[in-house]
C-alpha cells in the first residue's frame, strides 16, 4: 500500500470510541479473534490470528476471511473521518489476493485515500506475518458510504 500523505482532521473529536465500540458490536470480529491494533484519523489496523478452522480445502485461510478483515479496516479508516450519529457501510471493493494466505497471523490495514460526505475510497492490505517474516497476500481497493437519518447502528 502506498503511504497516504495528507493528515486528516476527525470530524468527531471522540472518533476513537466510536470506531473502538463499533468494533467491539462486531460478531464477526470476535468470531475472528480480531483485535484492532492501529487507530488514526483515516487509519486502522487489524489484527487476526491464523485459524484453523478458517481455512480453504489447501490449508491457507480463506479468501472470504481475508477479504473480512480488509474490508473492516478499510470501513473503520472511512468511519473515523465521519461525523458523529453517522454509520458506516460498505458500497463496494475489489480484492486483489497475491500470495497464498498462509502465517502465523494476518494484519490487515484501511487507509482513506479520499474522505468525502456521502462515499469515501479507501486502500487496504492484508500481510501475513510467520517467524519474524511479513508477505503482502492482498491488496483492497474500498468505496464506503457515510448512513445518516436512518435507524442504523454506527
Amino acid at each position: 500500500m502506498s503511504p497516504v500523505s495528507v493528515a486528516f482532521d476527525p470530524r468527531d473529536p471522540d472518533f476513537r470510541s466510536r470506531v473502538q465500540a463499533s468494533f467491539a458490536r462486531q460478531q464477526i470480529m470476535t468470531t475472528l479473534h480480531a483485535e484492532l491494533i492501529e487507530l488514526e484519523p483515516g487509519k486502522v489496523s487489524i489484527r487476526m490470528p491464523f485459524n484453523q478452522a478458517m481455512t480453504q480445502q489447501h490449508g491457507y485461510l480463506h479468501a472470504g476471511i481475508i477479504g473480512t478483515i480488509a474490508d473492516s479496516a478499510c470501513g473503520y479508516a472511512a468511519f473515523s473521518l465521519m461525523p458523529a450519529g453517522a454509520a458506516v457501510l460498505s458500497v463496494e471493493y475489489k480484492l486483489n489476493l497475491l500470495a497464498p494466505a498462509e502465517g502465523q497471523e494476518f494484519i490487515a490495514t484501511g487507509q482513506v485515500l479520499k474522505p468525502g460526505r456521502t462515499l469515501t475510497v479507501c486502500d487496504g492490505e492484508v500481510i501475513a506475518l510467520s517467524n519474524n517474516q511479513q508477505s503482502r497476500i492482498a491488496s483492497m481497493t474500498a468505496t464506503m458510504m457515510t448512513v445518516t437519518g436512518r435507524d442504523i447502528q454506527d
